[in-house]
């Protein structure tokens, strides 16, 4: 849909006063009656406490998996408003929530005629449901079918109003009629506008949003220079990312030109990707005096989501440099470390900014005297808040029965609790040990060993096997050669010049204890939470972009028949096998006699006993193959093409 953004009339329409489309008489009817019923070709989806109306064509976007994306943006928003409410003197209350104290004491100095008496205020109260006239507003840029806004609107106490807001009008047709399908028409305004001029045309002052929410398809960086300057001063800013082949590596240039940073291909690209767009939000917002605090940030299924504040302040701006760092990856043996773009040092109350030094490697890595990769800058600070997650957690945990993947949540936050905060980026144990062609040692054994040798470690929500530690690579290879002693590979076998061989043949500096400890099992762990969801339906990741009219967009369409009919025919793979000499047979210890699926040519066998060399294949056998199954078909060799 082309839409004129310089128009006047369509400026006044869709921003200062969001449109409100306007619907047929049986929505006007539905108005009055509270409710309506989904027509033909279309489907009433639950989701929480919202129920919507949704088209079976793919007219507008919908992922079912996402629900546990809504589910803890809700609850993140929800204590988000808890705080900066409480600060007006307003408690929230929500249904099914254990009631906090309603009374304060104030602690401050009272005149001394009045000191007598205590001075206790009570606590104004809202819940969900209710516009708060001081409560949140609400912007989601990208709102498709208004699910996330609805349930904002239902489920997050302490809302003054939410812009449910879209570039389609087919989707802010269906916004406006779920907002009437729901009752909520007096927190959520549909809109119809570019979701970049609408945010622009909010950056004075007054007119900022306490909450902005991007949930794009694909990638928010067309989005993120306008939100950084329409959130409010302490606003929070939701941002999700589903484009992770261009954030985990595969493409670092894309990811460059549309975050500024270089992704690589590592064990550690999903937290590199959470760190790659705090450090395009924090680049972005350093343009205008601003920058970020990382309240939560997660990597979760086929997207990665942050929640981070928004403040203003020239003297903190100047510390950002400090806070982004370089990637020195070695692409041998996957050892890591980080330079930082700047230093910051203290002179009593004043700060020195300077650039950083470095680099912190060689031409070469110490290790493996492999080459290095170059990635980045990342955000290199915390990418987390534990004060403001233990509180997500905890009303979680208070209130079980209010999200539907709330024992996902807990798990998910449990792990981001556990996690070192000061410690980017981590190694995976399967990874250290298939560098050295060695048996993976089990998890707790090698937590221990870390511990033991007086440094600490947390396991990462962001993979599995993750080893995430303070001790420096030298220490993990040393354990790993530890490891390798107690379950020795065959050194014959490696090449001279692969990382194994160069990593193996230094001693160890340390002697590592693989006694198992009881501080190296993680609380998550011993709990049993559910920390790493199983695929939660057939087909599942993300789903076609929404097209006019329905189904699915050509270009995927398209690249669907592309792939189809690659895998070779059963039946055709057989045969090609037939044309290959069987090893085993040409050894004379092949047991499967006919029902082989390689070549039992005599020829190979006499041919194999009477040389040392190995079967040349390209020379074809010396005549007809003879089998001795009548039934076997009669199959000559292919002829081999060179190159």
């Amino acid at each position: 849909m082309d839409v004129n953004t310089e128009d006047p009339n369509f400026q006044n329409a869709a921003v200062k006063e969001p449109l409100i489309q306007n619907l047929g008489d049986e929505d006007i009817c539905s108005q009055n009656c509270g409710a309506t019923e989904a027509g033909s070709g279309e489907t009433v989806i639950e989701e929480g406490s919202t129920k919507i109306i949704f088209p079976n064509a793919n007219e507008v976007f919908y992922n079912p998996v996402q629900e546990f994306n809504r589910d803890l943006t809700c609850a993140v928003v929800t204590e988000f408003a808890r705080m900066q409410l409480a600060k007006k003197g307003i408690e929230v209350s929500i249904p099914g929530e254990e009631p906090l104290s309603r009374v304060v004491v104030d602690l401050g100095e009272t005149p001394k005629e009045d000191q007598d008496s205590a001075c206790v205020k009570t606590l104004e109260s809202t819940t969900v449901g209710e516009k708060c006239e001081e409560g949140l507003r609400i912007l989601e840029g990208l709102a498709a079918s208004g699910l996330r806004s609805i349930r904002f609107a239902k489920e997050v106490p302490g809302v003054h109003s939410i812009i449910a807001n879209d570039f389609s009008s087919k989707a802010v047709d269906l916004i406006s009629r779920n907002v009437r399908f729901n009752g909520v028409e007096h927190l959520v305004t549909p809109s119809l506008s570019d979701a970049r001029m609408l945010m622009y045309r909010h950056r004075e002052t007054k007119e900022r949003f306490d909450v902005i929410d991007l949930d794009p398809y694909g990638s928010p960086s067309v989005f993120l220079d306008a939100a950084v300057q329409a959130v409010n001063e302490g606003g929070l800013l939701c941002v999700t990312c589903t484009d992770m082949a261009v954030m985990a590596g595969n493409s670092g240039e894309t990811c460059y030109s549309k975050y500024g940073a270089m992704s690589i291909k590592a064990k550690f690209c999903h937290e590199m990707a959470l760190r790659i767009i705090l450090h395009s939000l924090d680049l972005r917002a350093n343009c205008y005096q601003r920058y970020i605090v990382p309240l939560l940030s997660i990597s979760a299924d086929f997207y990665i989501r942050v929640f981070v504040r928004v403040f203003t302040g020239q003297a903190k701006v100047k510390s950002s440099a400090s806070k982004q760092a370089l990637v020195y990856n070695c692409a041998g043996c996957g050892t890591f470390h980080l330079q930082r773009m700047g230093k910051m040092t203290s002179h009593g109350s004043n700060f020195k900014y300077s650039a950083g030094s470095g680099p912190p490697v060689g031409m070469s890595c110490e290790h493996c005297q492999q080459k290095h990769q170059l990635g980045g800058p990342i955000w290199a600070e915390s990418i987390h808040s534990p004060d403001f997650v233990e509180k997500v957690l905890t009303a979680i945990q208070r209130n079980p029965k209010r999200f539907k993947t709330a024992e996902r949540m807990q798990g998910m936050l449990s792990m981001v609790m556990e996690e070192l905060c000061d410690v980017p980026l981590y190694y995976t144990l399967d990874t250290l040990s298939t560098v050295i062609h060695c048996s993976t040692p089990p998890m707790l054994q090698f937590r221990s060993a870390i511990l033991d040798a007086g440094y600490r470690v947390s396991l990462s929500h962001a993979s599995k096997n993750a080893i995430k530690t303070d001790a420096p690579p030298s220490v993990i290879w040393d354990i790993m050669r530890c490891w390798e002693k107690n379950n020795p590979v065959k050194r014959e076998r490696l090449s001279e010049s692969s990382p194994s061989y160069l990593i193996l043949r230094n001693e160890p500096r340390l002697q590592a204890c693989f006694d198992v400890r009881a501080d190296a099992n993680p609380k998550s762990r011993k709990q049993g939470l559910k920390r790493f969801q199983e695929n939660p339906e057939a087909n599942w990741g993300p789903r076609a972009r929404a097209k006019i009219g329905g189904g699915i967009s050509t270009s995927l369409e398209e690249k669907r028949k592309l792939h189809q009919n690659k895998r070779k025919e059963h039946g055709e793979g057989e045969a090609r096998l037939k044309n290959i000499p069987c090893k085993k047979f040409k050894q004379g210890n092949c047991t499967l006699g006919n029902s082989c699926c390689y070549s039992h040519y005599q020829g190979d066998a006499e041919r194999a006993l009477k040389s040392n060399h190995t079967y040349d294949s390209s020379a074809g056998p010396t005549q007809e193959p003879h089998y001795e199954d009548a039934a076997q078909p009669h199959l000559t060799p292919e002829p081999v093409v060179t190159q």
